[in-house]
């Protein structure tokens, strides 16, 4: 039986790395998406603490000075709320174009592991074929005895 060798395996070796690679740039930006989220969760609880901090400064004894904080350290918050908001957005544009990099690189892999099952089914069959048919020629040569008629 001839041994099977596929003519595009350099190729389906190189889109397999570039395959890794694309996951790899993809598992990286869902990581930094998914601590940007955190980011800005943590930032929106911090500003639900001043909005009830303030709030509640309001029904007491008001207090100047401290109001004065507490609307600077709002202020600061709601600053650094829209920055996180910013970079959630960034991050998830990132991971969505590396998410669409790397269905490219598993298609365009699949494709050549398409052609590879194809031409080994291929392979395959033409052995067959030529194993049959030397058993076919091994039948045939065999030395047949006439049969003896008898009356």
């Amino acid at each position: 039986m001839k041994r099977f060798r596929f003519p595009l395996r350099p190729v389906a070796v190189l889109r397999a790395h570039r395959e890794t690679r694309a996951q790899e740039a993809f598992a990286a930006a869902v990581h930094v998406y998914v601590q940007a989220e955190d980011t800005l969760a943590r930032t929106r609880v911090r500003m639900r603490g001043l909005e009830t901090a303030l709030s509640q400064g309001r029904q007491e004894l008001f207090h100047p000075a401290e109001a004065a904080l507490l609307l600077a350290d709002y202020r600061r918050e709601s600053t650094r709320e829209i920055e996180a908001e910013g970079l959630v957005i960034t991050a998830r544009d990132a991971m969505q174009k590396r998410r669409a990099e790397y269905l490219v690189a598993h298609r365009d892999l699949e494709i050549v592991e398409r052609l590879e099952a194809k031409a080994r089914a291929a392979h395959r069959y033409d052995n067959e074929r030529a194993e049959q048919a030397e058993a076919d020629d091994f039948a045939g040569r065999r030395r047949v005895e006439p049969f003896a008629i008898t009356l």
